[in-house]
């Protein structure tokens, strides 16, 4: 199996729509978490998310066709705009055939479903858009995008809940490990801020509350109660380390390797002993060859609930044993809000980036230490520190959960 590497990255959060707003805001602790916008919230108490900033669909498309795509694939090929530019691939020196296109979603283009049912209803069938199924499905981000690049190689859109993001990569990087492709642009997206959806988790009492919004999100903390639905996209180039190195490409880092899973318990509620998410662990250690003592950083999931983050950290401690208490283990949700499918390639890029700058993001808001949660979080500033091989995980409702691995590039 070949070695793959990072050679391009593409990112779009509350934070920012780009890789260096987003990293440096992370960096400073900053929260991107505010009072929704998208629609009249005023029924609701806390009506918070993460939203992305000055963001527009006609500036990413041409006008007429922004009209047809529904927001969430548009976040989709805005952020592997950034990652193609950013890899300084040359498309018409590539293999068609060798470049790929693997993007994961939780939800998929809902906004234009949610509109079009409306018209539907008030105005009849002639009036529904005949554009509605095309450009609203999971897989309308990556023929999108495949279009625009040319790329004719392996083309999927992965979903597996709030864990895609990590699974689109994983799935991605096998691809290229066995040959299948020389490039893939990879990643995971969503843009879930409809008031259906912002009403449904409500009503699963599963959204964090507090009079203000940027301390809503508090991963890990004894206070937490939920999380904050967000935006967003998080797009990788991942290439064969041969065609990496052949064209001289900027290495970010290596990825290593993926394992997911599942509860297998509750749609909702995870495993309360956390071995679903070890499970993953376990399976990713085994695939990169790394040992667990070798982990320095974990990007967790840590959305925020509190079942969520106890499991998780039971997870943790099942796999790493006494080299728990060694890890630094971050929630960037605490700033970013939970970007559902896009989560996982989000996170993934933070740790990509903790091994190759030496910094760890913190767990920002974290002011009362819960017994059952009693790991390193990197409260609340950034941490300098040498990060060799770092972990991303990502839980998600059905039980699905997946951890992947990175290693920083030396050379060789």
């Amino acid at each position: 199996m070949g070695r793959v590497v990072v050679t391009g990255l593409g990112l779009l959060t509350p934070l920012g729509n780009d890789v260096a707003s987003t990293w440096d805001g992370l960096v400073a602790g900053r929260s991107g978490i505010g009072h929704i916008t998208a629609f009249d919230a005023s029924e609701y108490e806390f009506p918070i998310a993460g939203e992305l900033k000055d963001f527009r669909a006609d500036a990413v498309l041409d006008a007429k066709l922004a009209r047809r795509v529904d927001r969430a694939p548009v976040l989709a090929v805005a952020a592997a705009r950034q990652a193609v530019a950013d890899s300084c691939l040359d498309l018409a020196a590539e293999d068609p055939a060798a470049v790929g296109i693997v993007i994961g979603t939780g939800i998929g283009g809902a906004h234009l479903l949610i509109d079009n049912y409306q018209v539907l209803t008030e105005r009849g069938a002639r009036r529904v858009s005949p554009f509605l199924i095309t450009q609203m499905l999971p897989d309308t981000a990556t023929g999108l995008i495949a279009i625009e690049l040319g790329a004719r190689g392996p083309n999927m859109a992965v979903s597996a809940a709030c864990a895609t993001g990590g699974a689109a990569l994983g799935e991605a990087a096998e691809m290229i490990a066995r040959g299948d492709a020389d490039v893939i642009v990879a990643g995971g997206f969503e843009a879930p801020i409809r008031p259906i959806y912002y009403a449904g988790f409500e009503a699963m009492r599963a959204l964090a509350h507090h009079p203000d919004p940027q301390r809503a999100a508090r991963p890990f903390d004894a206070e937490r109660n939920g999380f904050v639905i967000s935006e967003g996209a998080g797009i990788m180039v991942l290439e064969s380390l041969d065609h990496a190195l052949a064209r001289r490409a900027h290495i970010y880092g290596e990825w290593l390797g993926a394992g997911s899973s599942n509860d297998a318990v509750d749609m909702v509620a995870a495993a309360e002993d956390g071995r679903g998410i070890a499970i993953a662990i376990e399976k990713a250690l085994r695939r990169s060859g790394v040992e667990r003592e070798q982990i320095d950083y974990i990007n967790a999931h840590g959305p925020g609930t509190p079942l969520g983050d106890r499991v998780e950290t039971r997870g943790i401690r099942a796999v790493f044993r006494e080299h728990a208490d060694r890890l630094m283990v971050s929630s960037t949700k605490s700033m970013l809000g939970h970007m559902m499918g896009g989560a996982g390639a989000v996170e993934g890029i933070v740790a990509l980036l903790a091994c190759e700058r030496g910094i760890v993001p913190p767990t920002i808001n974290y002011e009362h230490p819960d017994p059952a949660c009693d790991l390193d979080y990197v409260p609340n500033e950034a941490r300098v520190a040498a990060v060799r091989y770092a972990m991303s995980t990502s839980v998600g409702l059905g039980g699905h959960n997946s951890a992947i691995i990175f290693g920083r590039w030396e050379g060789k």
